[in-house]
């Protein structure tokens, strides 16, 4: 049975969660819009989002810094980039890391189209797991970086 976007996008947390490792079981969900929904670990501006691509079908599968700071969205994704190779390694040629719209920057990729039921639903959230898994150690090193530079 189809779900509406609304609904897949809602229970779309439930299916993510039960998919990480206990350690990280703990992500925050927000969902600012209807058309997209964040997971983030306390720092909602750099977080892990899915949302419709303009102009494509399927999702977006990735992590975004939207961080007020460019600089750190820079720092983050050269940080990002150094690991490209590891990263599409580990999940695919199709990981892209580029900058985006106003000074943010995104480590992405854009999930192939299906029918909004639970088994692509399940589908789309076990790749978002996979994707934090490989990404989120990058990250916190990255962020860790980040922090010793502004103490």
């Amino acid at each position: 049975m189809a779900l509406s976007q609304q609904k897949f996008l809602k229970t779309l947390p439930d299916v993510l969660i039960a998919q990480l490792p206990p350690p990280l079981q703990g992500i925050k969900v927000r969902q600012p819009w209807r058309w997209l929904i964040q997971f983030h670990y306390g720092e909602p501006r750099l977080h892990y989002e899915v949302s419709r691509p303009r102009n494509l079908p399927g999702f977006e599968l990735g992590f975004h810094c939207e961080a007020r700071d460019k600089e750190m969205n820079l720092f983050m994704l050269k940080g990002f980039r150094r690991n490209l190779f590891e990263i599409k390694a580990t999940l695919g040629e199709s990981m892209e890391a580029e900058m985006w719209d106003r000074g943010w920057t995104k480590i992405y990729e854009v999930y192939p189209e299906g029918e909004l039921t639970e088994t692509y639903q399940l589908a789309v959230g076990k790749r978002l797991a996979e994707i934090i898994v490989c990404l989120h150690p990058i990250y916190v090193d990255l962020r860790n970086q980040v922090a010793r530079v502004h103490c």
